[in-house]
């Protein structure tokens, strides 16, 4: 089922997601939502607070349009190493329409559970890096428009009300 994907400044975006204390069939069912509704989007990543869900779960798909899906789903997510440093042009599903160069570590490697509840450890770099860091901010109540410093923040502002203004005229 596809879920509304709430938009900044909603205030629930704030608020950090709650561990997940057992991987029960209604977790494994927001898992399936939560990949439908990052599809139907479209975008690459989305973590449950960015639904109005309040736990420590994300799903990301960093495979090109060309290459078969890549669906990874995080339960309960822990980044344990960093390394090196990247800019990239990063958009988010609740800032629909804008994108903006945010600093992240190049390299990450991550402990976290999947859609079974097995745990598992796995290294990334590229935009996989970056999808992981970001969603995980996202489960700490961390947004990307926190990344920019104070002139950034006004001008994503702009370019959000004018993409939202071009989205309802359309």
């Amino acid at each position: 089922m596809v879920r509304e994907i709430l938009e900044y400044p909603d205030p629930r975006l704030r608020d950090p997601g709650k561990p997940v204390t057992e991987v029960t069939d209604e977790i494994r069912t927001l898992v399936d939502d939560m990949a439908e509704t990052m599809y139907a989007a479209p975008g690459c990543g989305l973590a449950a607070p960015q639904i109005g869900v309040g736990l420590r779960v994300f799903v990301v798909d960093c495979a090109a349009e060309d290459e078969p899906s890549d669906l990874r789903v995080f339960i309960n997510p822990e980044i344990i190493e960093k390394d090196g440093q990247v800019v990239w042009s990063e958009g988010c599903l609740s800032f629909p329409g804008v994108t903006e160069e945010i600093k992240r570590a190049e390299r990450v490697k991550v402990r976290a559970l999947d859609r079974d509840g097995k745990p598992f450890e796995l290294e990334a770099d590229g935009l996989l890096a970056v999808a992981i860091q970001h969603e995980t901010d996202h489960l700490n109540g961390v947004l990307m428009i926190d990344k920019l410093n104070a002139l950034k923040k006004r001008m994503m502002g702009r370019k959000l009300a004018k993409a939202r203004a071009e989205a309802g005229s359309a």
